[in-house]
């Protein structure tokens, strides 16, 4: 199969609907089984690197940034472009193709960088792959996208998270389903701590707010991972401010496509959101004591 194609209903122009119906179905799967090995060619080197030395290339108080970042970054670069020439990418370790593009690649090479370099083993690789449903504003490099696939890899447990827009999440082949929880007590919630202040502040009355009518809280570090543990039902919800895009797109499309609720409004424009990830039941009551 030729796998240069470009995801757009405009590609078929000559071909009866149903066809071209069927055909971006084709594409969107062939799509995913790039991004599924490109996911574990990145998760691969992950895992043999986890108890060695690690090389940072940038510190803050309260984030790290590793050489292995941006290695794996490249190694998913170079598994997916030939393959998807004229799609751009978006990750944590740069920008490569043209901004304005129909599709785009969303990529976090290492989410959890931080429990990585501590040689806590919970991280992941999270790559999404968008379409553009807007055409570009004035000013704005592009329009609003919206995600069609996502993948998130866990190579330390083995665990392979996928979805394609309208079909079932995944974990390893298998169906997955957001829990149906509606009693807040019963419920254990992740929180994620953005590494800006204003972003801690704002998530502090949360935390608290939270810390006594929930069963348990959480703060696992790594997004990708809280928001396809809520679509598994292991937590009931997550919610963090100044979360990036790299973090969130692939988990949170997972987590719709396991009936799970991905509320998620953006902050800025660089790509800085605000996230009340749920289980569906538990978004109001979450919405009262999260504002």
């Amino acid at each position: 199969m030729d796998l240069k194609f470009e995801i757009s209903a405009i590609a078929f122009p000559a071909a009866p609907w149903n066809n071209r119906v069927m055909a971006y179905k084709n594409e969107l799967q062939a799509a995913l089984a790039a991004a599924i090995k490109a996911a574990r060619i990145a998760g691969q080197i992950i895992r043999k690197n986890w108890q060695c030395a690690k090389t940072i290339k940038s510190a803050e108080q309260h984030d790290i940034k590793l050489e292995l970042d941006v290695r794996c970054q490249q190694l998913i670069v170079r598994s997916l472009q030939p393959s998807f020439p004229h799609f751009a990418i978006l990750g944590e370790e740069g920008v490569s193709g043209d901004p304005a593009a129909a599709a785009r690649w969303v990529v976090d090479p290492i989410d959890g960088t931080v429990n990585f370099a501590y040689d806590i083993p919970h991280a992941c690789v999270s790559i999404a792959l968008q379409t553009r449903c807007g055409k570009p504003k004035p000013g704005v490099t592009a329009g609003d996208y919206q995600t069609q696939l996502g993948v998130v890899y866990d190579p330390f447990c083995e665990e392979l998270w996928t979805a394609i827009r309208g079909q079932p999440a995944r974990l390893n082949g298998k169906i997955i389903h957001a829990s149906r929880r509606t009693n807040l007590a019963e419920a254990v919630v992740a929180v994620g701590f953005a590494k800006y202040d204003q972003n801690l502040q704002k998530m502090l009355p949360s935390f608290q707010n939270l810390a006594h009518r929930v069963r348990k809280l959480r703060i696992m570090g790594s997004a990708a991972l809280d928001l396809v543990y809520v679509a598994s039902g292991r937590f009931d919800a997550y919610l963090e401010s100044g979360v990036r895009l790299w973090d969130i797109a692939a988990g949170g499309l997972i987590l719709e496509c396991a009936g799970g609720d991905f509320l998620n409004r953006p902050i800025s424009a660089d790509h800085h959101y605000y996230v009340l990830a749920n289980n569906g039941p538990l978004r109001r009551k979450l919405q009262r004591l999260t504002k």
